[in-house]
Order: C-alpha cells, then structure tokens, then sequence
C-alpha cells in the first residue's frame, strides 16, 4: 500500500473521530446559545478555560505518540506495553493537576476580570468537569496508543458512538425536564462526565479483548516506575506539552479578555473559536497520522522514506487548508446563523469568520509542522517561538491594540482586533516551523545508519 494511502486512511479515520469530539462542543455550544446568551457566554468563558488545561496536559501524552511509534519501527513490540504501563505513573501527576486547575479557578475569572454575574455558573461548569478529566486523559492515551499503532479505527467508531449519547443528555440537563431542573451550562458539563466515563470503560473493554493488542503484552504486572525512562518521556512530552499549552491559551485565553466587552462579544467569539477548533480537526488528523509513519520509518532506520511522508503532508495539508479557509470566508453569514438567533451576535460572528479563514491556513501549517518536529525530538524550540510570537506578538498585542491602543491608535475594543493579532503571529509561527523542519530532515539524513547510507551512495 502506497504512502498516500496509508496516510490519508489513517487521518480520514482519526478525523472522523475528532469531528465528533468537536461535534460534542459545537453541540453545546448551539444549545446553550438556544437556552439563553448568558448561558452560552458562560459555556465561551468556561470551555476556555477547560480546553486549555485539558489540551496543555493532554498535550504531554500525546507527545509520546512517536516514542511508541519509533519502538513499533524497530519491531520492539513488548517494549512499546511496558512503555505504555510507565505512562500510566505520568497520567497520575497530570491528573492531580488537572483537577485542582479546574477545582480552583478564582484567581484565573479575577484577574481575566470575568463580569461577577457570569462567575458562579463558570465555576460550577469546571467543578463538574474536574470530576471528568481523569477519563478523558486515560482516554486519550488509549487513542494516542492506537494512533502510534496505525490503528485508530476502534476509538472513532466509540468516539461517534458518544456522540449520540452526549447530544440528548445536554438537551435534557441545559433546558430541563423529566424531573430535572434546568441547569444551564452546567448540564453540559455533566453530560460530559458520563460520556467520559462510557468512554473509559469500553476502551478498558477493547484493551483485554481485541487480538491487536496480545503482541504488546500489555497486561502484565506493573513495573515499578523506570526513572530513566520516565525523565525520556518528560524530556519530550514537558515541552511538546507546554508547546500545547501556549498555541492553545493563545487561543482560548481571548474568551477570557473578550469577556470584558459583554455578552454580545463573547458570544460571537465563543461562534467563531467553534469554527476555528472544527477547523483544526484536519491538520490535527494529518499531523496525528505522519508523525505516526514518520517516526515508523526513523524507527526502522529509513529516514528517506521519512522524508516523502513529511513532504506529501506539507503538500496536501497546504491544499486542504486553503480550501476550507476560502469557504468559511464565502460562508462565514450562514455558519454564524447555524449557532444564534440574535441577529448582532450573528452579524459580530460572521465578521469574525473572515478573520479565521486567514487564521486556518497559518494555523494548519504550523500543527503538522510541530507534530513532524516531535518525531526528529525537537521541542524546545517550538515552545520557544510559541511563547515570544503566540502570547508575544498575538494575545498580548491584541489585548495592547484592543484595550490600551497601539502606536498612536486608539483602542479598538473590538473582538477583531484580537484575531487579526493572532492570524499574523501564527502565519510568522507557521513559517520558522518550516524551516525547523527543513533542517531537521537535512540533519536526520546525514546522521542516517551506515546501511542505509551505503544503500543510496
């Protein structure tokens, strides 16, 4: 089977998944702006702060994907169980700090200056989803277990499945009924925690009984926590992590500064980030699915090959991003109509989706760049730049221009203003990741096996 196949089924399969994942938001996001705008303002404000401790610590599990993949390479099949049991102590420390973020979100609401009146249904909505991080994260390492495999059809099909759990219970607990008293964002949330654990538990299921898996020997005793192998797993999936975590508080943190603007903004915004994550789903599965056969071949001691999957998906990420982003453009009025009645909102979110096309394309990029810069173990150096042009150039410049003024402009305040800060930090993102990238296939060639240089002399 061609590379191209391999590759698009792969991502084709993850993306299914992901897009009913993100549908599980997007859900919620249409039915609490039918509730009521002060419900979706607070579904805005609380989903950004979850998605951004969620996506930061999640970010270090999925991280090890090219461990693991790089181990399946080199044909070390019980050696990819033991390293899967040895994540289990990290998802351990990751879960305790996942909750106690969520727990406690006071001083965060304070100093993003979130409106009183929206700050106890915000902190109820976190309150209930602490309780569902634990499973989540186990989930997504049994996923990024799978993806690294090449074999992410049995968590799609469970993902889509969730699907048609999740939509009915947050339609029941947001508006109410049946005996239960209406909940507002909150019912979101709750609906979450069961989907998670429905999730977990059937993963658990697929783990003891599917044959896939027997070769990895995964249910052997525990070992004792590998120092060594576990400051490995730090030393890649800490960085790639933090990397997650600033690309997406850049992001989400604007709902926060938004806020201050009223509910008629962050409602808009809330509209347009929707589009914006629905949007990411396709250089995630792309970048999901070559960094897996990328760190395959280096595994395997043929960077060459490596090389061709890199370029194939730089090529047709490329392709699909400018696409999507032209759509969105032509049919930002009609999208924005999809998720609220109130006209101004509409009218504010439209405006926005022409900003996030130009975001997408940039944003597009820059993921598989960061996923193929993970398989040559280069972290730090994304984080880097992140930090300096995402939070730099894009949050803080946006929040300077929206609020304060800039160079002799007044402030906008404006939600537009904070996209457009954020589509330039991340074209100039996209492009140093390029050339990373570049350099880091240059370097893997010429520190290549000795058998496959002679093989191509």
């Amino acid at each position: 089977m061609s590379e191209l196949r391999v590759v698009g089924r792969h991502a084709a399969t993850i993306l299914v998944g992901q897009l009913a994942v993100m549908a599980f938001g997007v859900a919620d996001t249409v039915i609490a702006g039918r509730y009521s705008d002060s419900a979706l303002a607070a579904l805005s404000v609380g989903s950004a702060l979850y998605v951004s401790v969620f996506v930061g610590l999640m970010g270090i599990v999925q991280a090890l994907l090219p461990v693991w993949a790089e181990m399946l390479g080199a044909r070390q099949h019980e050696a990819v169980g033991r390293a899967l049991r040895q994540s289990l102590y990290l998802c351990g420390l990751i879960s305790l700090l996942g909750m106690a973020a969520l727990l406690f979100p006071g001083p965060l609401l304070r100093w993003a200056e979130v409106p009183e009146l929206m700050r106890g249904e915000v902190q109820r909505y976190l309150a209930v989803l602490a309780f569902a991080f634990v499973p989540a994260l186990l989930f997504r390492l049994y996923s990024t277990f799978n993806q690294s495999l090449g074999k992410p059809r049995l968590v799609t099909w469970l993902q889509v499945a969730a699907l048609f759990v999740k939509i009915p219970l947050s339609i029941w607990w947001v508006a109410g009924g049946l005996g239960v008293k209406p909940m507002g964002a909150v019912g979101c949330a709750w609906a979450t925690l069961v989907v998670n654990y429905v999730l977990l538990i059937l993963a658990v299921a697929m783990l003891r009984k599917q044959p896939m898996y027997r070769p990895y020997a995964l249910w052997r005793r525990m070992e004792a926590p590998d120092w060594r192998q576990l400051r490995g797993f730090a030393r890649l999936g800490l960085p790639g992590g933090l990397a997650y975590l600033v690309e997406v508080t850049s992001f989400t943190l604007m709902a926060l500064f938004i806020a201050r603007l009223g509910t008629v903004a962050t409602a808009s915004h809330q509209i347009a980030a929707s589009v914006a994550a629905i949007l990411y789903m396709m250089p995630l599965s792309m970048g999901v699915a070559c960094s897996a056969r990328v760190s395959f071949w280096l595994g395997a001691g043929r960077p060459d090959y490596a090389r061709r999957v890199v370029l194939m998906g730089l090529r047709l990420t490329a392709l699909i991003g400018l696409a999507l982003g032209a759509i969105i453009s032509i049919a930002g009025q009609l999208l924005a109509s999809w998720y609220s009645s109130t006209p101004e909102i509409v009218s504010q979110a439209a405006a926005l989706l022409v900003w996030v096309a130009f975001y997408h394309v940039a944003d597009a990029i820059q993921a598989l760049c960061a996923f193929l810069l993970r398989c040559y173990r280069i972290t730090i150096a994304p984080l880097a730049l992140y930090g300096v042009l995402l939070w730099g150039l894009g949050l803080y410049g946006g929040y300077q221009a929206a609020y304060l003024g800039m160079a002799g402009w007044p402030a906008t305040r404006s939600a537009a203003t904070f996209w457009m800060a954020s589509t330039v930090a991340m074209g100039l993102v996209a492009a140093c990741l390029l050339g990373l990238l570049w350099h880091a296939m240059r370097r893997a060639a010429r520190h290549a096996p000795a058998s496959f240089q002679a093989e191509t002399a």
